[in-house]
């Protein structure tokens, strides 16, 4: 449930893990892909090794963060594969994933609601206008593709996260129109768990010249944000995108309330290092916040889950 008229700040103790970087997308603000065929897919024995690692680590959520395979691929079907193999594997050495994988078909959402407690994507901008600039090369961006989405993981009861990527073009009414959009959805089914806002933040790979998002704005953004959305969405910052401690705290106090997955590197954002738990703690307690680890599913969606993922959820909800 919201934490919002609570002093309380969320985190999920996570670690990424990346089938792939390849991506059939070229958007030209991104840090994160490589062309296909140029990322070896991840091996089931080696995420083994790693997660035997995390064992010993209070680690709750193993985020599935994965480059896109073309819908028409004919490697489609393997890397669905691999993802859901790597959740069951996740699951079955006691951690808890989410995936987040770009637009999936319905029937490949249906395949991994059963090995994901939560799943998730960015819508980031509904305006079409991106297609001719920074998402010219990014068939899976269009809009109408990203929302049906959002529809399909409420027909399908999936607890989902979902966002706005902030200063790649758009214009503020873009803005209002997106969380609208998403606040549409949320009142028909009840599924969105959070939205990320995330402030555009230049890294070394981009070919999009273009400045990081004014982080004046955010907390103003934020506010009006929280106006928008149900009051049962939480809104979620990225700490390492937040430069200045000040305008971190002023983001939570316009409505903020989570930290999202707080890992050893931002797979998305590679330029910037996560804040660690003991760092962000400095930060918040001192201003009255308390920071507290959360599962990456929320506790009013676990009955949406089958039996056996409601099970792991309950064994590990007391170690977090």
């Amino acid at each position: 449930m919201s934490s919002f008229n609570q002093n309380i700040v969320t985190y999920s103790p996570a670690y990424t893990i990346v089938p792939t970087y390849e991506c059939f997308n070229r958007c030209s603000y991104c840090n994160f892909r490589t062309d296909p065929g140029q990322s070896p897919w991840l091996t089931l024995t080696e995420a083994k090794g790693i997660l035997q690692q995390l064992q010993s680590q209070d680690v709750c959520e193993i985020l599935i963060l994965s480059g896109e395979v073309h819908p028409h691929s004919s490697k489609r079907e393997a890397w669905l594969q691999r993802i859901y193999d790597l959740c069951a594997l996740a699951l079955e050495m006691e951690f808890l994933p989410h995936t987040n994988a770009g637009p999936l078909s319905f029937e490949e959402m249906q395949k991994l609601k059963n090995v994901n407690v939560s799943m998730g994507l960015m819508l980031e901008q509904l305006t079409p206008q991106l297609l001719n600039t920074v998402h010219r090369h990014a068939p899976s961006k269009i809009p109408e593709v990203r929302l049906q989405q959002l529809q399909w993981a409420g027909e399908l009861q999936i607890p989902f996260t979902t966002g706005l990527l902030l200063g790649i073009g758009e214009t503020e009414d873009d803005w209002w129109a997106t969380l609208a959009a998403i606040s549409e959805l949320h009142q028909r089914y009840q599924h969105i768990q959070e939205v990320i806002l995330q402030p555009h933040s230049p890294g070394n790979q981009q070919t999009f010249d273009a400045p990081p998002f004014n982080p004046h704005q955010l907390p103003e953004v934020i506010a009006k944000a929280r106006q928008i959305l149900p009051i049962d969405i939480t809104i979620q910052i990225p700490p390492n995108l937040i430069q200045d401690q000040e305008w971190l705290l002023a983001c939570i106090g316009a409505g903020a309330r989570d930290l999202g997955g707080i890992s050893p590197k931002d797979e998305v954002n590679p330029d910037y290092p996560h804040l660690q738990e003991q760092t962000l703690r400095k930060i918040l307690q001192p201003r009255g916040w308390e920071l507290v680890p959360r599962l990456p599913v929320y506790n009013q969606f676990t009955s949406w889950l089958s039996e056996e993922l409601a099970e792991k959820v309950k064994k590990k909800s007391w170690r977090c």
